[in-house]
């Protein structure tokens, strides 16, 4: 074994800073036995910070699920000649190196262990010594031909072992380069398959290996390639993994050194169900023991000695002696940059090697059965859509105990850990009545849907015998994210059932007792026409980032919840569009023509029937005229008997002697009972203060000039806008869409949009459709309709025939 360290002017272990001088000055050995140090200073901190976590886990059992990779304390990563080295294999990957450098670099300045196998020193190696070659013999053919026009020169075959050691030298120096540049110390440690079979040599590596981690330096290991002999087929111990490639080294340094996590980046993204740019080719994101059979390997890598099948066995080797695997791709320059860090942080990259097989179907699985299941759906004839839907409500009125009871469990585990507000405890709670009227909307959608999935919108005579028609169809599957809100799981059900959609439905685990049987219960109805599958319940440990990269098995987003939860996922969807609003801050503006009486009125309504709502009044705009008079304190008298926490904008606030708490941002939605209060100098003023700091979501005018309504009708940019009518009106019911009642308010519809596509306002039916082309002929070419052609079309608009629809 060779070994070789470079030490940085700070060394941290276990959470204090060393000095050079404490430990290379006067002990060059203080390492281990046999350890040579070579001193590399860093010019100064890096820009990333030194951040101590808890990390502690007892070795023994990999890790089950994604979720707990982030517990990993000492992770080894395992670079493979397809990611070190360039496409044209003789040189490194300087770029990609150096991220991979970073992101190792991050995860030890968290107060983890790293250890880094690495590939590299022969293409290394190869690059030095055809440069050498090239000049000298350049050199000997000027000297020759006494002329500097050169001929071709052919560049010998070099040899493996003597291009290693050429650049193994090399290699480190790049490494000890780049992780100076975070004050990091990397230590070189060179092994043979021999240093394994030999107990003492075994013994010192690891030594070697326990006290460069407990410094806090990275070990950057290698097979010695200008040594090694060459592998010797099947010549694995009993039990025991023999290194004939890094594939199998990083395994064997894994199990020995009790590594939590070993990450394999490779040039392709995992482990698929069969060869990687097939058509039918899909990635598998767990592998369990046993499940050889279900990959075909392919060929090896474009350079290195181990393809898939030495990397799986290498990975089942490594889980067996109770380390976690991940195989990724770590070439691909859009994710590179953090493939390693999102494997730690237990993103969905790559394939996760797991012993613990989940008793259900993966996400994957179930977003494809939602699509067959949708498409079976929506095959079926309108009556037998509407029939599901009877049948569910039914089930909510019927199995009304059942429910109560899961929701009662989740009410009280809520309340026990203390985690949820008390709006949205209200948001989770169910009761009698609104089952109830969850029962009623589910009725009134299945009464008035019928008439949704494959309406004729337009009909077009192209020419004699062409007709053109556009009818209407489901988008396809649809994901719905809510939190809190069990009642949105039957209410979005039914509409995705009326028009024909297939569903994922991602639930908060606040209230997984009570979605359990809500689901069990749309699956039942479902069952009554043979698509029970159409309706999908993710379970599993899905993080909401993973579900929104599922591009190519779902069409639509919904979120339902905070707006928090909105951004997260419009920020991390990926190809999918994404329905819904990031925050209510509405908006009502008091004209100084405005009525007393519709003032308090709408105000009160509009902030405390439900102020958790996303329709709740959240801002209140005066106008500057109306301070000082009866309107302004009949206001402010209903609001305080009402115990609405008032913030002052500033404007309103400048107006004051003694004003309540001034407004941090006059762009908050505070989804309780309180809000703010700003000073306007006009209609005008009112609209460019709305289009400032609203969200465009739903805004109302209060006054009795209707020339100035208008104005704010007209002018307002939001998705809804109202005069002299509370803001609560923003909803799918209330709007008479196919929705559900929204006496619990868990939204009248799949969801309010203030988006400027596809669909804006109160969502319900209408919004889950899309359209589809259907042209009927009789043996027409295009061609036909040339100059020279026959034929002349006539683009006749043709009636809709009208849906006998019971």
């Amino acid at each position: 074994m060779l070994y070789r360290a470079a030490l940085c002017p700070s060394l941290r272990s276990s959470g204090r800073f060393w000095r050079q001088s404490d430990v290379a000055g006067s002990h060059p050995c203080l390492l281990a036995p046999n350890l040579v140090l070579r001193n590399t200073c860093a010019r100064g901190w890096s820009n990333i910070p030194f951040i101590t976590v808890p990390l502690s886990r007892t070795h023994g059992k990999p890790f089950a699920h994604r979720s707990e990779l982030k517990h990993a304390k000492r992770i080894a990563v395992k670079l493979g000649s397809a990611v070190v080295t360039r496409g044209d294999e003789c040189g490194l990957a300087l770029g990609r190196l150096a991220s991979i450098v970073e992101q190792v670099s991050m995860l030890q300045n968290q107060g983890r262990e790293m250890m880094i196998v690495t590939s590299g020193a022969v293409a290394f190696g190869k690059q030095r010594l055809r440069h050498e070659i090239l000049l000298s013999q350049s050199v000997r053919q000027a000297l020759h031909s006494g002329q500097n026009q050169l001929k071709d020169m052919a560049i010998p075959v070099l040899e493996a072992r003597a291009c290693a050691a050429a650049g193994q030298s090399g290699l480190m120096a790049l490494y000890e380069a780049m992780f100076t540049q975070y004050s990091i110390c990397a230590a070189q440690i060179l092994v043979t398959n021999l240093d394994f079979h030999d107990e003492q040599k075994r013994r010192n590596l690891n030594g070697t290996l326990h006290e460069l981690l407990r410094m806090n330096i990275v070990p950057i290991i290698n097979t010695n390639d200008a040594v090694v002999p060459p592998p010797e087929p099947n010549s694995d111990l009993q039990g025991v993994i023999s290194v004939k490639d890094n594939d199998s080294l990083a395994a064997r340094l894994a199990v020995e050194m009790k590594t939590d996590l070993l990450i394999i980046l490779s040039d392709v993204e995992g482990l698929f169900d069969s060869p990687p740019g097939s058509d039918d080719a899909k990635l598998i994101d767990i592998f369990y023991p046993g499940d050889q059979q279900s990959v075909t390997f392919g060929t090896k890598s474009r350079v290195g000695m181990g393809g898939m099948e030495a990397k799986v066995k290498a990975a089942l080797w490594a889980l067996q002696g109770g380390t976690s695997v991940v195989i990724a791709n770590g070439t691909h320059p859009k994710i590179s940059g953090h493939v390693i860090t999102d494997i730690v942080e237990g993103k969905k990259v790559g394939t996760f090697f797991s012993e613990v097989k989940p008793a259900g179907p993966t996400v994957e699985q179930q977003a494809e059965m939602a699509r067959a299941g949708g498409r079976s759906l929506s095959a079926l004839q309108p009556e037998q859509r509407a029939e599901i839907i009877y049948h569910l409500a039914d089930l909510l009125t019927d199995q009304r105990e059942e429910i109560l009871q899961a929701n009662k469990k989740d009410l009280e585990e809520a309340e026990s850990k203390g985690r949820l507000a008390l709006p949205l405890l209200k948001r989770l709670s169910l009761s009698t009545s609104k089952l109830n009227s969850l029962a009623i909307g589910l009725r009134q959608i299945a009464a008035s849907s019928q008439d949704s999935v494959g309406r004729v919108l337009r009909r077009t005579r192209i020419a004699k015998d062409l007709e053109l028609e556009q009818v209407t169809v489901p988008i396809g599957v649809l994901l719905v994210i809510f939190e809190s809100r069990p009642d949105c799981l039957p209410q979005v059900s039914a509409l995705a059932i009326a028009s024909g959609n297939g569903l994922l439905l991602k639930g908060g685990k606040e209230a997984s007792n009570s979605n359990q049987i809500l689901h069990h219960l749309t699956q039942e109805a479902l069952s009554v026409h043979g698509v029970k599958d159409a309706v999908q319940l993710v379970n599993t440990r899905e993080e909401v980032e993973d579900l929104c990269r599922l591009d190519k098995l779902i069409d639509l987003i919904i979120p339902r919840g905070s707006s928090q939860l909105v951004r997260d996922i419009q920020k991390a969807a990926k190809g999918i569009p994404v329905m819904g609003h990031s925050e209510g801050i509405c908006h009502v503006y008091v004209d100084m023509e405005a009525s007393v009486e519709k003032v308090t009125r709408i105000v009160r309504d509009s902030k405390c029937e439900y102020p958790a709502a996303c329709n709740a009044l959240e801002t209140l705009l005066i106008h500057r005229d109306l301070l000082r008079t009866p309107v302004f304190d009949q206001i402010i008298d209903m609001l305080r008997v009402e115990q609405v926490k008032i913030h002052a904008g500033p404007k309103f606030a400048s107006y004051l002697t003694f004003s309540p708490s001034e407004v941090k941002s006059l762009r908050t939605e505070y989804g309780d009972l309180e809000c703010c209060i700003e000073v306007v100098d006009s209609v005008q003023d009112a609209v460019e203060h709305i289009h400032k700091y609203g969200s465009s979501h739903t805004d109302v005018i209060i006054t009795e000039n209707e020339k100035t309504a208008e104005f704010f009708l007209q002018h307002l940019d939001s998705a809804c806008v109202f005069w002299n009518a509370s803001t609560r009106f923003s909803d799918g019911y209330r709007f008479g869409l196919v929705s559900c009642p929204s006496v619990c308010d868990a939204g009248a519809e799949v969801g309010i949009s203030t988006s400027r596509i596809h669909a804006r306002g109160p969502v319900g039916i209408e919004g889950l459709l899309t359209t589809k082309w259907l042209l009927r002929g009789q043996n027409h070419i295009v061609s036909d309709f040339s100059e020279q052609g026959s034929m002349k079309y006539l683009h006749e608009n043709l009636p809709i025939p009208q849906r006998n629809i019971n």
